[in-house]
């Protein structure tokens, strides 16, 4: 029987830089035949239950720009975590009215709390203390802010410092999301 795939082994689909705050195009994603070549094996050998796994393969699909198979996914699971990636490729499309209806439904999400943690920390070790208070007022994960932000940032040239450091917290909202997920 074949070991359970580790958190590593998906992070790997992670790949081709970060995502734009917007959709793209960028340099360096998979294909949808590649993603499924690596990403099957994987969910097969995961203990979990099919929506779980599919939404995994809706967020990487997502990472590689595949928005329209990724909204396939959000829209057949009708759950918060379903409306999570729902509401998280909305706002890249960019279609900030239509993401922050998905996170109204998403309400207090599970993985909230460690998103809030990780992007604390990102932020505090880069010196955004302005958009810490913005993303995490009182310690808690506002992903209302997180859209309005992302959507102001997504015209700024990659270099822009803050669409650079928006980038790197979506980049870590899909780690957690798939860490919730897988566990």
């Amino acid at each position: 029987m074949a070991a359970k795939p580790s958190w590593c082994e998906f992070k790997r689909l992670l790949s081709a830089g970060l995502p734009e705050l917007g959709r793209g195009p960028r340099a360096g994603v998979l294909s949808q035949a590649a993603l499924s070549a690596a990403l099957d094996p994987l969910l097969r050998a995961a203990p979990l239950r099919a929506a779980r796994g599919e939404l995994i393969r809706g967020l990487v699909l997502l990472w590689h720009d595949h928005f329209d198979a990724a909204h396939e996914i959000a829209q057949a699971i009708e759950n918060p975590d379903g409306s999570f990636l729902h509401g998280s490729l909305h706002r890249r499309e960019p279609d900030c009215g239509n993401a922050a209806y998905w996170f109204r439904r998403v309400g207090n999400h599970a993985s909230f709390p460690e998103l809030a943690r990780r992007a604390g920390e990102r932020l505090d070790a880069s010196g955004g203390s302005s958009l810490k208070t913005e993303l995490i007022p009182g310690g808690h994960w506002d992903p209302f802010a997180f859209i309005n932000l992302c959507e102001r940032a997504a015209a700024k040239p990659p270099a822009d410092a803050r669409a650079q450091l928006l980038r790197e917290i979506q980049s870590l909202e899909s780690e957690v999301l798939i860490e919730h997920l897988l566990a």
